[in-house]
């Protein structure tokens, strides 16, 4: 018998995939429900989802890891994001449902949590729907862009496969989440500007992707190439 290669194990992989799901569920849990205001110089008064502080680092971490170890192990994290996703709405809907106990500060916690986490599953649903899309789409684009130019041109792989990724994600994701529940003048108003808030986030960032994807490819001996890849996004086998 032909013996088979073990496969190839990374020292930082697994801690990039873990700050990956940790700003993933930060972004929806915390920031996703809120819609902030900010006057920025000759724009005036602009609306944005406060998950913008977070949101933008999952698509970082998602550009660095198809750079380095590519697109297999990007669409692995997507996946590992997706799960602890559907388990955190799923606890939140049994806490809420629990009955509490009584008094009037428990009374208000319970409310707060109805305020917080009600709409967690319609959020989460949101999410799977349209970061799974534009995720997809962002490691597409990134890995493809980096056979086109031969590895060259970093800048131009991790901005226009952001904002590839960014128009489907914010396209579909306000619309699904917050349609009936915000006015819809306010869902297409925030949905605009995150996608260009996020799109200029990442700009902004690339001198440090370029620092963190320099060190972890140095590190880890790695700059993966996904020629012969296989793009469907429904494996989740690297």
């Amino acid at each position: 018998m032909t013996p088979t290669a073990a496969p190839r194990r990374y020292r930082y992989y697994d801690l990039l995939l873990v700050a990956f799901v940790v700003a993933l569920l930060c972004s929806n849990l915390i920031g996703a429900g809120k819609a902030a205001v900010i006057d920025l110089p000759g724009l005036g008064q602009v609306t944005y989802g406060a998950g913008i502080l977070f949101f933008p680092i999952s698509y970082l971490f998602g550009d660095i890891l198809t750079e380095v170890y590519g697109y297999a192990h990007d669409r692995r994290a997507v996946w590992a994001g997706f799960g602890a996703l559907l388990f955190a709405a799923l606890m939140s809907l049994v806490v809420i449902g629990l009955t509490p106990a009584s008094g009037a500060y428990m009374d208000s916690y319970q409310q707060g949590l109805e305020t917080v986490f009600g709409n967690t599953w319609r959020i989460v649903l949101a999410s799977i729907i349209a970061f799974w899309a534009g995720s997809m789409a962002n490691a597409y684009v990134m890995a493809r862009m980096k056979l086109a130019t031969r590895g060259r041109h970093l800048w131009m792989r991790t901005i226009g496969s952001t904002a590839v990724g960014e128009l489907i994600d914010s396209s579909i994701f306000y619309v699904t989440a917050f349609y009936g529940i915000w006015p819809t003048e306010q869902v297409i108003a925030v949905a605009i500007s995150q996608y260009f808030l996020k799109t200029g986030w990442e700009v902004a960032m690339t001198p440090v992707t370029y620092r963190v994807v320099g060190w972890l490819k140095r590190k880890e001996n790695e700059d993966y190439f996904d020629a012969g890849t296989d793009f469907s996004p429904f494996r989740v086998s690297v």
